[in-house]
């Protein structure tokens, strides 16, 4: 047989163009033509074969260069399932992931699925047929998965299949070199016998997806110990900021320890350190959550919260508490160094405490005795008293009030304590607390010495204040008089002065016992009567005398009847003798009736 080389030129032209050529085989006998005829089919499914490969492999090398350029895993692996169910063509795509360390697979993503229960489903090491992937490394595949026996079943696995409607299954391995980092898989929901070039397609496009994925994590990896590093940087960035902050205060407080700075000054320097507000505080400063951070900063020896970014320390000494620095965050983040600086920070100012609180306690001790010789019957030691004061640089010339404090023995001290700030000399004398101060005003400085230890105490507290003279002895004795005569008046927690009871000083000197000697002696019958009856003589004695012995004045005072007045007035004579309104008997009358009615006072 024998063709033109027109024919053979036409049959292959109508071979590429897919027409028929029995027009071309006229002439051929029928042995002949029907070779030629299988001979082009042949060669048409050849090139319809290599140019569909083609077309597949340009979609896959597409697919893996759009797959390089994605970063994120989470959206690298939804696309890896999408190109591979297009590319592939079945019903259902999706990936699991392999854990290493359980050996267990999970499905990571799904495309083209419907039964809630398949995303995210586990399965077993060993069980199923992604186990065989996994444990064979290559391609397994299954027509029908019910009646697949080449893989152990398991029951939720084929529960979650048969809710899907998955009949054949495709899954190829996704290598790292010799690590399987997952399965991935195409199924249909009807039987099929999935071709080798499926197989190979499906294989391919996992092996580029395989490098692509693992770039992915490696490079996640990669960029998040790099986060890793500069949070570590900034970290220690921030570290060696504050180390260098502690060390600045630490430098600060410690000149100001040799400098004898006090705590005002340490509260400032570790301000600026900290680049924030502190407050010192003193115990009776301390409220609400502010106490109570205190009282835990005390028992633990940290820096607690105070609440609405405030912090607490305590300043403690021994058991002692003696205050607290209150911090206020500002442009500095507090961290472990900023805590234990403001730590730091509390113990200097416990010692800059007890520091300046033995000073003073010796400054204390010094003007004590200096007090001590000007009250002295001695005229020697006063002299002396005298040109020790003006070495210290105290003008007794300009000591113009005096305050005598009573309080119990024990507490003496304490209010001692309390009082500095408030006089120029304060000690102990002759069983009391005496002040000396440069105010012109003796009512004024009793107040204020009242105050102060009233506070302090928390206790009864009777001070007198008094002018003062060269001579302080008189002064002083006469305040103390004072003091000694105005608990039987009634009187143990006020401040007064010594002209306001001076009648009273005068009479009876020194002495309770002898004011109630003689407001008995004077009035006890009309007391006895007053305590077994309706009690109304002493008050009728009391405003008869107020309103200069007149019983209608009196009566309307204590809005009564005239004729009531009389009647009382009778009943006291009686009780009380003839003669009760001479001139000398009324006045001593009047005395008694007015301490009487000052013993009244609650």
């Amino acid at each position: 047989m024998s063709l033109p080389v027109a024919a053979v030129v036409g049959l292959l032209e109508a071979a590429e163009q897919d027409t028929d050529v029995t027009p071309l085989l006229d002439g051929l006998d029928a042995a002949d033509a029907e070779r030629i005829t299988s001979g082009i089919r042949r060669l048409r499914a050849t090139s319809d074969r290599l140019r569909r490969r083609g077309q597949e492999l340009a979609a896959l090398f597409s697919s893996a260069r759009e797959l390089a350029e994605l970063r994120d895993v989470d959206e690298l692996l939804a696309r890896l399932v999408e190109r591979a169910h297009d590319l592939v063509g079945t019903d259902v795509t999706y990936l699991s992931e392999f854990d290493v360390g359980s050996r267990e697979l999970r499905v990571r993503t799904t495309l083209g699925t419907v039964a809630p229960s398949f995303p995210g489903l586990r399965v077993p090491p060993g069980m199923g047929l992604a186990s065989q992937v996994v444990e064979s490394r290559r391609p397994c595949w299954t027509a029908r998965y019910d009646a697949m026996t080449q893989a152990p079943h398991d029951d939720r696995i084929d529960e979650t299949v048969a809710a899907e409607g998955l009949v054949s299954l495709l899954g190829v391995p996704l290598l790292a070199g010799d690590e399987v980092i997952g399965v991935l898989f195409a199924a249909n929901r009807v039987e099929h016998a999935f071709s080798p070039e499926e197989i190979s397609l499906l294989s391919a496009f996992a092996d580029h997806a395989a490098v692509v994925l693992q770039t992915a994590r490696l490079l996640a990896r990669a960029n998040a110990a790099a986060e890793e590093t500069r949070r570590a940087y900034g970290e220690l960035a921030r570290h060696v900021e504050a180390m260098e902050r502690a060390s600045e205060v630490h430098g600060d407080l410690t000149a100001l320890v040799l400098q004898g700075g006090d705590a005002t000054e340490v509260a400032g320097a570790l301000g600026r350190a900290l680049r924030c507000r502190v407050t010192l505080l003193d115990t009776g400063h301390l409220d609400g959550g502010v106490r109570a951070a205190v009282e835990q900063s005390r028992r633990s020896g940290r820096c607690v919260p105070a609440g609405e970014g405030t912090f607490a320390v305590a300043v403690v000494a021994g058991p002692t508490l003696l205050g607290a620095l209150l911090l206020e965050q500002g442009a500095v983040e507090f961290g472990p160094v900023e805590f234990r600086t403001a730590e730091r920070a509390a113990q200097i100012t416990a010692l800059l405490s007890l520091k300046q609180d033995a000073l003073a306690e010796a400054e204390q001790r010094v003007r004590g005795d200096l007090l001590a010789d000007l009250l002295s019957a001695d005229a020697d030691r006063r002299a002396g008293a005298a040109a020790r004061a003006r070495a210290r640089g105290i003008q007794l010339a300009a000591l113009r009030s005096l305050v005598v404090v009573a309080v119990p023995a024990d507490l003496r001290r304490q209010a001692a304590r309390a009082l500095r700030g408030t006089g120029e000399l304060i000690g102990e004398h002759a069983e009391h607390v005496v002040v000396l101060t440069v105010g012109a005003d003796p009512a004024a400085a009793a107040r204020a010495v009242h105050t102060a230890v009233a506070r302090s105490l928390a206790a009864p507290v009777l001070a007198v204040g008094a002018v003062a003279a060269d001579d302080l002895r008189e002064p002083v004795e006469q305040a103390a008089a004072c003091v000694r005569v105005l608990p039987a008046l009634g009187l143990s927690d006020a401040a007064v002065t010594t002209d306001e009871y001076l009648p009273y000083t005068a009479l009876f000197g020194p002495g309770e016992e002898r004011v109630a000697a003689f407001v008995r002696r004077v009035l006890g019958p009309v007391l006895d009567w007053d305590a077994e009856h309706a009690g109304t003589l002493l008050p009728t004695l009391a405003a008869y005398l107020d309103n200069r012995m007149s019983p209608v004045a009196t009566g309307r005072a204590l809005h009564v009847h005239k004729n009531t007045v009389l009647q009382r007035l009778e009943r006291a004579g009686e009780l009380l003798g003839e003669g009760w309104q001479e001139p000398d008997r009324l006045f001593r009358l009047t005395v008694a009736v007015r301490l009487a009615r000052l013993a009244e006072r609650p």
